[in-house]
């Protein structure tokens, strides 16, 4: 009738591989190489990112600490009431 579903249409000049689910190894070289590279793009990349989460962190909690003093009234202001 025709071709089948995988292959409808050819192309030219284009290999393609494959390889079956069942013969791939899920995770290879995950603790002999996968694990130190982590580590090593995370020691690579940690002076770009840790400094603004630091002052972002401590302008958080300026702000914070800020807003509770606002939210309370002051005592010198009622000591007459006494």
């Amino acid at each position: 009738m025709g071709r089948e579903f995988g292959s409808l249409i050819r192309v030219r000049h284009i290999i393609s591989y494959s390889l079956s689910p069942f013969e791939q190894k899920a995770f290879p070289h995950y603790f002999s190489k996968g694990i130190p590279n982590m580590f090593r793009r995370v020691k690579d990349s940690a002076l770009r990112v840790a400094p603004p989460f630091i002052g972002f962190y401590f302008i958080y909690t300026w702000g914070t600490q800020e807003f509770e003093k606002s939210k309370r009234k002051k005592p010198s202001d009622f000591e007459e009431e006494k």
